[in-house]
């Protein structure tokens, strides 16, 4: 990249161009997970659609290593890079609510944070993440999941459609009638197939859920009636189970506080007047050691993690799936997941049945569907001399559950040394997902990220 063609493409644009050196340059380098301090060659804010057909164009054109930035969010780091540009779609960030017709349009620099602001004060709700800074992109290319799961489904079997710049800078726009095969791919493969600029949903009448937290001394049949309890509850009742430390919160009990627990996280979207039911038959399900449920605006449930994980710590992850916890699994839970070594790290683990399942697994690129839950061993931090500890409890965590999980895992869950599960998360699927990337990409211009190589 020379000036002049630097200094073309900013008159080209109505975004602004950051260059190393100049004021603002840092801050707009940094990204959630601190690991990653890269040096982009450029970074672009852009505006509007318009201006990422030219940033493409430009990248393509001068043979430049491009990342795509919504979020930030990106635990590998693909929202940055090294000497290349970085496209950061974080201003194009509004959010459209038709609340006659139920359905949002959301740019493609959006956070679940502005989804969740925007559509609650309609009384609606699309399902998310669970981490409002989260952008909007990353989370749904990979699928999308969060504490509305079970009763609604992935963020991607909620999507209408979407405005997306591909490789040679034109400007589609893809759904189940439009550019189906496209459409296909970007349910779940990732930012592989071009710059999606926004996202049209349809949304639910979800207002309040009953939420929180109930913890419980570590035991084997915990993890069996969360189990049982998930493949048996009705839809409504999403629950996220965790064993990390816990939190010191004055519902738990101090000498319980930041040691290792089983944690069940609920959203009980449901009808309100079973929310006592709800309560008494999670205190069944062992030794409780704390408990805090109450009704909430929906919004609420996704700010639970803000605080324990903000921006700037440094994090290290891996991903499975399986249908379930044999007692060869939960005596590797019990084993690694005790020697959780942060207050910020712990075994995650996400139920995907219910309305997930309703959508043919052959329907989306999103890999496993077939499977109960999704996993994440989350390893996060603040210091960098602890960097080889928290990875090394990670991994090996990983390691000893691979005899009893599926091959592969939920994209937005995988480490940048992950490459190689790509192919066994999307198993069958792969093969269309590298037609599909050689005919929208064959030169593999989007490659930062999770990568699906063009044939």
């Amino acid at each position: 990249m020379n000036t002049k063609s630097i200094e073309i493409l900013s008159s080209q644009i109505r975004g602004s161009i950051i260059l190393p050196g100049q004021a603002g340059y840092d801050t707009a380098r940094t990204v959630y997970n601190s690991m990653h301090d890269r040096y982009p060659g450029m970074i672009v804010r852009v505006r509007d659609t318009a201006d990422v057909v030219e940033v493409v164009n430009f990248a393509r054109q001068h043979d430049q290593l491009l990342a795509i930035r919504g979020g930030g969010h990106s635990v590998p780091g693909f929202g940055t890079c090294d000497n290349g540009i970085v496209l950061d779609l974080g201003d194009m960030s509004s959010v459209i609510v038709d609340a006659a017709a139920q359905t949002v349009r959301a740019g493609g620099g959006s956070t679940l944070g502005d989804l969740d602001h925007a559509t609650h004060a309609y009384g609606l709700a699309v399902p998310g993440g669970t981490v409002t800074t989260t952008g909007l992109a990353g989370l749904t290319l990979g699928g999308g999941m969060g504490h509305l799961s079970r009763s609604c489904g992935l963020s991607i079997d909620n999507l209408i459609s979407a405005e997306i710049v591909t490789a040679d800078g034109q400007i589609l726009t893809c759904s189940a009638d439009s550019h189906p095969d496209l459409f296909w791919s970007i349910r779940g493969g990732g930012g592989n197939f071009g710059v999606v600029t926004s996202f049209e949903f349809g949304a639910h009448q979800i207002s309040s859920v009953l939420a929180g937290p109930t913890l419980f001394k570590p035991d084997a049949d915990v993890m069996r009636n969360y189990q049982s309890l998930m493949k048996s509850a009705a839809e409504e009742w999403n629950a996220i189970f965790a064993i990390a430390p816990a939190m010191q919160a004055p519902f738990v009990d101090e000498e319980w506080q930041l040691q290792p627990v089983m944690i069940i996280l609920t959203c009980w979207s449901g009808d309100e007047n079973q929310d006592e039911e709800i309560t008494r038959e999670l205190r069944s399900m062992g030794d409780i050691v704390g408990q805090a449920l109450w009704r909430m605006p929906y919004p609420n449930v996704n700010m639970f993690f803000d605080e324990l994980l903000p921006p700037g710590l440094r994090h290290y992850w891996k991903a499975n799936t399986s249908n379930g916890f044999s007692d060869e699994a939960i005596a590797v839970h019990l084993e690694h997941g005790l020697k959780v070594p942060t207050v910020e790290s712990g075994l995650f683990v996400f139920p995907i049945n219910g309305a997930c399942h309703r959508v043919s697994d052959d329907a989306t690129a999103f890999a496993n569907r077939h499977t109960t839950f999704s996993a994440v061993i989350g390893g996060s931090w603040s210091d960098r001399a602890d960097d080889a500890a928290n990875t090394k409890w990670v991994r090996e965590y990983f390691d000893a559950l691979k005899p009893f999980t599926e091959a592969g895992g939920y994209v937005n869950f995988m480490a940048e040394d992950d490459q190689d599960l790509a192919g066994l998360s999307y198993g069958k699927k792969y093969r269309r997902l590298q037609e599909i990337k050689t005919r929208y990409d064959p030169d593999n211009l989007f490659k930062v990220n999770q990568n699906i190589p063009p044939k």
